[in-house]
């Protein structure tokens, strides 16, 4: 997605957990593009980071909530708390912690989108992915209430980015996951689907384009 974007035209200011990762697409696309190590369920990073992304870009036009972990495969009961507690600090927690941090100054220039990633188990449940699945109804009750709360000219939208060959997919689908499309291949449809996303769309689920 930061590369689409960016092949666009758009400044793309990014964060994730891995460090290395992170520094690589930093070299790859450079300025004025800018990422950082960053982990959404630590308050506090992710307000540092943020003020720092609108002291040098200033409010986003469009804001991404991707971040996410899986449990592993089985049965609620047999998933340890500390499992559990770590998958809704990154896919709930996350998401209200860069909310918090980035929106103040959207409502305040009273433009802007946000996308938060749903998925296919936030619409509907599998076996020994309970907690995924809670992970992601929870999104998309946050994201239609926060769209009732916005001002005009502004959405909230949950977004189902359907199934997607990546390695938390393969530790739920094992080979089979090869079967479906790679993030490059996704995101050559999907960045252009965001990008048109707007006011329209507001606290409407909507689900990536071919999925």
């Amino acid at each position: 997605m930061a590369e689409g974007f960016a092949r666009l035209g758009h400044t793309v200011a990014g964060c994730g957990r891995s460090a290395d990762l992170v520094a690589g697409l930093a070299a790859s696309l450079g300025a004025p593009h800018t990422f950082a190590a960053v982990d959404v369920a630590d308050h506090d990073a992710v307000s540092r980071w943020a003020a720092e992304v609108l002291d040098r870009l200033g409010p986003p036009d469009l804001l991404v909530n991707n971040a996410a972990v899986i449990n592993r495969n089985a049965p609620t009961w047999e998933i340890l708390a500390d499992e559990f507690d770590r998958l809704i600090d990154v896919n709930i927690k996350g998401v209200a912690n860069v909310l918090r941090a980035f929106l103040p100054a959207m409502v305040a220039r009273r433009s802007g989108v946000v996308v938060n990633f749903s998925s296919y188990w936030g619409r509907s449940t599998a076996a020994e992915v309970a907690p995924y699945c809670a992970s992601k109804f929870a999104i998309e009750g946050l994201t239609q209430a926060l769209a009732q709360e916005l001002p005009d000219g502004m959405a909230a939208v949950p977004f189902n980015p359907g199934v997607i060959d990546t390695d938390m997919l393969r530790s739920t689908f094992g080979a089979s996951a090869s079967h479906y499309l790679s993030p490059r291949q996704w995101a050559e449809s999907a960045v252009p689907y965001l990008l048109a996303l707007g006011p329209r769309q507001n606290g409407s689920p909507v689900t990536a384009p071919g999925q």
